[in-house]
């Protein structure tokens, strides 16, 4: 039974992370750190992890729906083809030992780091949509090996999704945001069937963490919208920055 203090600590953190999974990604970074310190061990913490992408990925969706922001239906194919890579990541990540899972973790956001940081190219505002032929063909085939990761762990995996949909798509940041929430729920989803097949997820401590994220999510997706791109390179350089100091110095 989940207490008064962890209700309140499981719902801030949420509300946290739906802010900034939506605006850029690396929530995860917060919310399965908090999950093992309330006693989940890493494996049913990651899969507890997923309502909460779940939801928060959803109600984004559904907040930039709201403005008119969609790339329908490229971002399905995406998330479909990222489902299938998903139930092998899942799988692998239910039978991973627990350290070798937290030095994947620790390589893969501190690569993501430099890979955004050292980056100094500016988005170029005339971006020309590349969503189909060739490009819709090989976005398919990235996004299955993506899904793969987002099945194992997730953490961190917005940031390089939003810089292959901008630099390979050609999406505007605001729907390159769009399309990623979008297709994380489809895949998200799946894995979370996966987790949830294997018994690997605590609901209550999930649905709690994902009331909080709900609201983060909504807020965020509308308010970026009208923001525009520059909040949402910064919010990226700045979780960036905080998850590569948190794996270095706090894992």
């Amino acid at each position: 039974m989940v207490d008064i203090l962890e209700i309140v600590l499981l719902a801030f953190v949420g509300l946290a992370a739906g802010i900034i999974n939506t605006l850029a990604g690396g929530g995860s970074a917060f919310t399965l750190p908090v999950l093992i310190f309330l006693g989940l061990p890493p494996s049913v913490a990651n899969g507890t992890n997923r309502i909460v992408i779940v939801v928060q990925s959803l109600i984004g969706s559904l907040g930039y729906k709201s403005k008119g922001v969609s790339t329908f239906p490229f971002n399905i194919y995406l998330g479909i083809s990222a489902s299938f890579g998903a139930v092998i990541g899942a799988l692998i990540a239910i039978e991973i030992d627990d350290k070798l899972f937290n030095k994947i973790l620790a390589i893969v956001i501190i690569t993501i780091g430099v890979m955004i940081i050292v980056n100094k190219n500016r988005v170029d505002s005339k971006l020309i949509e590349k969503i189909n032929g060739k490009h819709l063909f090989f976005s398919i085939i990235i996004f299955f090996f993506l899904g793969i990761y987002g099945g194992f762990l997730n953490a961190g995996i917005g940031i390089v999704i939003m810089f292959i949909l901008n630099r390979f798509n050609g999406l505007d940041l605001i729907k390159t945001n769009a399309t990623k929430v979008v297709l994380i729920t489809i895949y998200s989803t799946v894995a979370l069937m996966v987790f949830a097949y294997n018994n690997s997820i605590d609901w209550e401590k999930g649905l709690w963490m994902a009331l909080g994220t709900a609201y983060g999510a909504w807020w965020s997706s509308r308010w970026s919208v009208k923001k525009g791109d520059k909040v949402i390179r910064i919010t990226m350089l700045i979780m960036i920055i905080i998850i590569t100091i948190k794996l270095w110095f706090f894992n």
